[in-house]
């Protein structure tokens, strides 16, 4: 039956940490895209919440004006669509900025 503990020798007390690795690059297309992406969502998933509360097909709310199921569901569905479109973006953001810096 094969040991659950490590054989190797146990590090000297003085040994450094492994070094960092390097940031990751971003391409500028790459960049432009998650930025552009970014922008996307605030402009579809916006759209999509203002019609979603102005919804009169009663989908969204009964007859005595209550939220549905189908509301609070698509209403969580654009908030975490929203915030990781933002997320995207700032990366995307983030990496036209640092090629900006560097070129």
């Amino acid at each position: 039956m094969p040991s659950t503990t490590s054989d190797a020798a146990p590090a000297a007390s003085g040994a450094s940490a492994a070094p960092a690795a390097a940031p990751a690059v971003l391409s500028r297309p790459v960049s432009w895209f998650l930025l552009a992406f970014g922008a996307w969502s605030w402009v579809i998933w916006v759209t999509f919440a203002k019609n979603l509360w102005k919804d009169g097909s009663g989908l969204a709310f009964d007859d005595a004006g209550d939220p549905t199921a189908y509301f609070w569901v698509h209403l969580a569905l654009a908030i975490t669509s929203f915030l990781l479109g933002t997320a995207v973006g700032l990366i995307g953001l983030r990496g036209v900025r640092a090629l900006r810096r560097t070129s």
